[in-house]
């Protein structure tokens, strides 16, 4: 009975450090210039060239920016904004604010898909198939969030990994 509860525990041991270290292994790279301030909401689609105007040491977009990831795309070192008109990861849909009181990357993570999972359920209906699609959130790890860091970005991709299929022109 014992050994059976102690070989429990350290299962249970086993799959919260994979987690952890998947979590931290999947975690979008940290390096990347900031887009500005998303525009006031409406129902027309982002405009087509945002400009930068802060910096932020994380990837961060506003919506209608087309980009490609290192987690996507293996060619590239950290976020970098690519031509919509051209092959990318993904597409900067919505930009939100962390909460206050988060305490560890998961808990980041797990704000970041929930803030997004409103603005991803919306785009994916009106893309009207050719999926799957993927939420992708972008935002602060701890250390920056720790600073005051909040801004996140949500992303729509065609992939959830390298080599995967890319977008080819804006979203609807």
């Amino acid at each position: 009975m014992e050994q059976g509860r102690r070989r429990a525990v350290v299962v249970v041991a086993v799959v919260v450090v994979l987690a952890v270290a998947a979590a931290v292994w999947l975690w979008p790279d940290g390096g990347r210039r900031a887009a500005p301030p998303p525009p006031a909401p409406s129902s027309a689609p982002p405009s087509p060239s945002p400009s930068p105007s802060k910096t932020l040491p994380y990837p961060w977009f506003t919506p209608g920016t087309c980009f490609d990831h290192p987690q996507l795309s293996e060619v590239i070192t950290r976020a970098e904004e690519r031509p919509c008109e051209q092959p990318h990861d993904g597409e900067a849909i919505a930009d939100v604010l962390l909460p206050e009181g988060l305490t560890s990357d998961v808990q980041i993570g797990r704000a970041m898909r929930e803030l997004c999972a409103a603005p991803l359920a919306e785009w994916q209906q009106r893309q009207g198939g050719g999926g799957p699609y993927y939420g992708f959130p972008l935002g602060p790890y701890l250390q920056y969030y720790k600073q005051g860091l909040r801004d996140a970005t949500c992303t729509l991709t065609a992939s959830n990994r390298q080599h995967g299929r890319k977008l080819t022109g804006r979203l609807h």
